[in-house]
């Protein structure tokens, strides 16, 4: 499974949210490869599929399932959740689109 953390310098929630993808990876998939990748223009945006910072991708897929078809975005991130909107996206997500990836769901 290759995991891909994509952020850009002076994000806010990038730092609480790659903690959060740590912990999700060491309890859901420790064999998990995690690569961190700094995006420093639109054009970049475009390039990684990148949907705001901080963005997860596991194997290819955006972690929001509603949001897989956006159009990449040069930002600050905003994440959709049961408990409102959050720039930091929930725990529970993280491991959902874990669990998705190790069962071969799309």
């Amino acid at each position: 499974m290759k995991v891909q953390f994509l952020y850009f310098i002076g994000c806010p929630n990038a730092e609480p949210t790659l903690k959060l993808l740590k912990e999700a990876i060491r309890e859901e998939a420790p064999d998990a490869e995690l690569e961190s990748r700094e995006v420093n223009s639109e054009e970049d945006a475009g390039r990684y599929g990148f949907l705001g910072s901080p963005t997860i991708q596991i194997n290819g897929l955006d972690i929001e399932k509603k949001r897989r078809k956006d159009s990449p975005y040069y930002g600050c991130r905003i994440y959709r959740t049961e408990q409102g909107s959050s720039g930091v996206p929930p725990k529970g997500m993280i491991v959902d689109a874990v669990r998705e990836a190790k069962s071969g769901r799309r």
